[in-house]
């Protein structure tokens, strides 16, 4: 038996061979990279320390962060400031946070304003659409150095984007990955899977018993991939 991070399983979900790189953004954020003799690249991935940013989570605090101080003067205006309580029927940043302090909001709601962030971006608001833009730079950085580390950025590779939020494909987000992309890794081919990653798990157990082409086809096929 082999336990591997779950961000392989979406990799492997979006590719005929375990070659390549994924990056998985949903709640949190992470990247893989696999080649078939066995080598991989990752990273630690438990947040902050570990240098990470993004996720939905993440983004989710950094709109809170900066429509408070929107709010109140200390930093950019933004439309945040007002479509954050909007969401939950309030009316102002003050009246939020001591909903999310006191848990008249629980916290664990604060995934829902990741949408929220991504509307007001489309919207035009330069700091959501910072944020955005921001993301996509952790994407193409986690993807690059891990092509970086298997060799494979002088040759075409798949980068595969999953989770709920590089599943979405967010115009502003996807746009900004491809661009810079095509600056660090311009052979890189870019992909979305948006099967379980239950399928990619069953594909690398295939993998391991050497099963042929025909048992993944049916797998695949289960899943509707």
């Amino acid at each position: 038996m082999r336990v591997h991070n779950d961000t392989f399983a979406i990799l492997r979900a979006g590719i005929d061979e375990p070659r390549g790189v994924a990056v998985v953004c949903g709640a949190g954020i992470n990247c893989v990279g696999m080649t078939p003799d066995g080598r991989t690249a990752r990273f630690p991935a438990i947040g902050k320390i570990s240098g990470d940013w993004g996720g939905g989570s993440g983004m989710a605090e950094e709109a809170l962060w900066y429509a408070a101080r929107a709010e109140d003067g200390r930093g950019e205006p933004s439309a945040l400031a007002r479509a954050l309580p909007a969401h939950f029927g309030l009316e102002t940043m003050y009246a939020l946070i001591e909903a999310l302090h006191l848990g008249h909001v629980p916290m664990e709601r604060r995934h829902e304003l990741t949408p929220v962030l991504f509307r007001v971006s489309a919207e035009g608001d330069p700091v959501a659409l910072g944020l955005v833009h921001r993301l996509a730079e952790e994407v193409v950085a986690l993807s690059a150095v891990a092509l970086g580390r298997l060799g494979l950025l002088e040759e075409e590779a798949p980068v595969m984007l999953g989770g709920s939020v590089l599943a979405a494909r967010h115009p502003q987000l996807e746009t900004r990955i491809r661009e810079l992309l095509a600056e660090r890794a311009p052979k890189a081919v870019i992909g979305f899977v948006t099967a379980p990653p239950v399928l990619g798990a069953g594909l690398l157990a295939l993998d391991e018993a050497a099963a042929g082409p025909e048992a993944a086809a049916r797998l695949r096929d289960h899943y509707g991939a």
